[in-house]
């Protein structure tokens, strides 16, 4: 038989054994696991991975960290990184909201949780306690999403250098100290998922936001030189830009240039929450893995064209 039929033939034969993943149900993994064995023996499968177990849930046993996790984009990556099988450290200042939220996905029978010290990510030794208490908890630290941010906008001519040195310290440096902080952790375990929120201002620019526009242009190129360093250590960094999203910040825009804004976006919405919760979801997946040093536009198409 041509060896090149004879390879399509064990593949379709190997394709068919998987068929009950799709329905089968979790008493029967270990079953389907022997089967997927017994295949593999038989056809000298060798280039797949027989231990990939079909579970529903993406981020099952991952601690992750998420940084101005209360409310927000933040909060919309906590749900679904929860509901994904996660269990989840919120960072953030806002401890009330912060604590309201994990009591009610802790409530549902998910793992959130927020430490019982202020992570201020301003300051590197608050980083570095937040991250040790994680690591001593879980035994490991999987993930980290540095999403904490806060706008202080102003024209250039009017911005005064408070101002300025508040957004660095937060969008910026604080991306740094916790990235710093965290990563000790992913070089010792040979495995990391680091995603930072960027910004379309980072990368096109916008007026009256010198400050913000120049740290988040800035977490964007710390990316790509994380992805060249971090590589080697099984650990991969991307950013995400979002476009114009339905959180608190949004709300303070009038309501005729929003529906100007709205218009001018091909998919004619705003985006949610949960649209960047998807982004840094796949980013922390498996299949994410040989991705590293990106920064994916998610903004309904309002960039295009720039």
């Amino acid at each position: 038989m041509d060896i090149y039929l004879g390879n399509k033939i064990k593949t379709i034969f190997y394709n068919l054994s998987l068929w009950p993943s799709i329905w089968v149900h979790k008493p029967h993994k270990v079953a389907l696991t022997a089967k997927k064995q017994y295949f593999a023996s038989k056809f000298n499968q060798t280039n797949v991975n027989y231990n990939h177990t079909f579970a529903m849930k993406r981020l099952d046993k991952r601690v992750a960290i998420i940084t101005g996790g209360a409310q927000g984009i933040g909060q919309g990556i906590v749900e679904r990184f929860a509901r994904e099988g996660a269990a989840v450290v919120i960072w953030d200042v806002q401890t009330d909201k912060a604590q309201a939220l994990a009591q009610k996905l802790s409530a549902e029978g998910l793992t959130v949780e927020v430490p019982p010290m202020t992570v201020d990510i301003t300051k590197l030794d608050a980083a570095e306690a937040g991250a040790q208490y994680v690591a001593e908890k879980y035994g490991q630290i999987d993930i980290l999403v540095n999403n904490a941010g806060i706008v202080r906008d102003a024209s250039f001519k009017k911005m005064t250098a408070e101002q300025w040195q508040l957004v660095m310290d937060v969008n910026l440096t604080g991306v740094f100290n916790c990235t710093k902080a965290v990563s000790t952790y992913m070089m010792e375990a040979n495995y990391g998922r680091i995603v930072s929120l960027s910004s379309v201002a980072g990368l096109f620019g916008n007026f009256g936001q010198t400050n913000y526009v120049a740290a988040k242009a800035g977490v964007a190129a710390m990316t790509k030189v994380w992805g060249q360093e971090l590589g080697k250590n099984n650990i991969t960094a991307n950013a995400i830009a979002p476009g114009p999203i339905d959180t608190a910040m949004l709300a303070t825009i009038p309501e005729e240039m929003l529906k100007g804004m709205v218009q001018s976006i091909p998919v004619r919405r705003v985006g949610t929450p949960a649209d960047i919760a998807y982004g840094a979801l796949f980013f922390c997946s498996e299949e994410a893995g040989f991705i590293t040093g990106q920064t994916l536009i998610i903004d309904g198409g309002a960039t295009l064209g720039l």
